[in-house]
């Protein structure tokens, strides 16, 4: 079974190890003791956690929304390239740079400009998954 330590778990999660040691002492996050002591996060346990947050919902400021598309990433925007028709967005959220490529008006009419907390929603049927070792 697929083990991660505890700074492997943070950046998946895109959180503090400090952060992840707080939710597995708190009893949040189940881990075990490798044979050298370290604490390991079972890989099912990892993703059981993660799919439970996920399933928290939006932030209450956000309000209630209904859409089909399950990918949200919350950031930053960090750079907006406008032309006579369209625009470029690029938005930091944690570990992630999204760049959306949307019509001026729609930028315009969002304020998109650097500085802005903005969500990237993602829907798509063809996405590209990869690992580093499949073993």
């Amino acid at each position: 079974m697929t083990t991660f330590r505890i700074s492997e778990a943070a950046a998946l999660l895109g959180v503090s190890a400090d952060t992840v040691r707080r939710w597995v002492d708190g009893g949040r996050l189940p881990a075990e003791r490798d044979e050298h002591g370290h604490r390991r996060v079972p890989g099912a346990d990892l993703a059981a956690f993660v799919r439970e947050q996920a399933r928290g919902g939006a932030p209450a400021e956000q309000g209630e929304r209904f859409s089909s598309a399950r990918n949200r990433l919350r950031g930053i925007v960090t750079e907006v390239v406008r032309d006579g028709v369209m625009a470029q967005v690029e938005i930091q959220a944690g570990p992630f740079r999204v760049v959306s490529l949307m019509s001026r008006e729609a930028a315009d009419e969002l304020g998109l400009r650097v500085g802005v907390v903005a969500e990237a929603v993602v829907k798509s049927t063809n996405v590209v998954v990869e690992v580093s070792d499949p073993g």
